[in-house]
This record gives C-alpha cells, structure tokens and sequence, in this order.
C-alpha cells in the first residue's frame, strides 16, 4: 500500500485533519480517547463525556458536533449532552469558524488548568454537598450540648444517670462530628488556594511535594 492510500484509510476527523491523518497518529489518538473514557468512569465521569474531551484535547482542533459524531460513532444526543457538561466544567469553550455557521468546540490545553477546573467541579459537586450535610447532621444536637454547657455553668448536676449518659454520648458523637469537620474545612482551604482559575497554585505543591518525595 501505498503513502496515500496509507493517509486515505484514516477516517475523517474533522478540523484540519481530515483524511492526512497518518494511521499511527489516528491509532494512538483512538487509544489515548478509549485510556481517557476508563479513567473518566473511575472517577465518575460519564464516559462518553470523557471521550468527547479526550478528543477535543489530544487532536488540540476545534470540531464541531458532526465532527465529534463521526469520531466516536456516538448519537447527537449523547455528543451535545456530554459537550454540554464539559462546557459546564470549563474545560471546554465553543469556537468559531468564519464562513461557517457551525459550532465548534476545542479543548483547554493547558493540563495544569484543565486539572484545576477538574478539582473545582469535584469539589463543587461532591465535598461542597458534604460539607453542608455535616453542617446539618451537627446542628441536630446542638440544643443537647447546649443544655450541657447551661448546666455545667450552673453548676447543676443531671437530672439522672441516664440523663449523664446521654450527654456523655452527644459530647463524643459531636466531637467526632468536629474533627470531620475540621478536616473537610481544611481541604476545602487548601483547595480553594491550589485550584484558583488564575493561579498556579496546583502546579506549585505537586512540585513541592515532587521536591520533598525525592
């Protein structure tokens, strides 16, 4: 076979690429999409969401829905559903051609920003809703503490031993409900100040820590 019938049996990719993407390229990309969609779903991802980013990113060409269909063999639904959600991670934006009244999409390219707008989302939507559940799991015996505290400043023992027992078990649930707390608050700091959209502040303690491991 010949280089051109060689760069003719690469399927079109949309963008600039076309039918010159030399088949190796075309293979390794196909592997990075398919390594991308597994870890997308281990971390929870929709994998066909992960696909879609997989390909906007490693191709680094704006493509357009058709263009993302074709690629993956995937439906207009499940293209425009998973460009919508990586829209809303910010680690795609829409592009535009001029002439062309199509939409295009492309990628975030720098890794390091992509990974920062990754962690914010998670943490948006998975420590941000726990965070507020401990909130509310603690103020529920709040009033109990509180009548503890009153009587301790009182000076007034319990009512009964039972009563003793039961505010003995509030004061430790309410303690380990504290370090939760206190814990989930720190992460949260940290990641706040690692995972701002205009600093480097992920980047510069993955180098730390680099620096600190060796």
């Amino acid at each position: 076979m010949g280089r051109d019938s060689s760069r003719q049996s690469g399927a079109r990719t949309g963008g600039e690429e076309g039918a010159d993407t030399p088949e190796t390229l075309r293979l390794a990309q196909d592997q990075f999409i398919a390594c991308w969609g597994k870890m997308g779903s281990a971390w929870g991802i929709s994998r066909t969401m992960a696909e879609v980013h997989a390909l906007l990113f490693i191709t680094g060409e704006p493509l357009c829905t058709d263009d993302i269909m074709e690629r993956l063999q995937i439906s207009r639904g499940n293209a425009s559903m998973s460009i919508r959600a990586l829209l809303d991670w910010g680690v795609v934006a829409r592009a535009h051609r001029r002439g062309d009244r199509k939409e295009y999409f492309t990628a975030e390219q720098d890794v390091w920003a992509m990974f920062r707008a990754v962690v914010r989302e998670r943490m948006k939507r998975e420590a941000d809703p726990t965070l507020a559940s401990l909130y509310e799991i603690r103020d529920l015996t709040a009033s109990v503490e509180d009548a503890t505290r009153r009587t301790k400043r009182a000076k007034q023992p319990p009512v009964d031993s039972a009563e003793a027992d039961l505010m003995a078990r509030v004061g430790e649930h309410n303690k380990r409900l504290d370090d939760m707390l206190k814990f989930f608050e720190t992460v949260q700091s940290l990641t706040e100040r690692f995972v701002s959209p205009s600093g480097r502040g992920l980047q510069i303690a993955a180098t730390i820590l680099g620096k600190a491991a060796s």
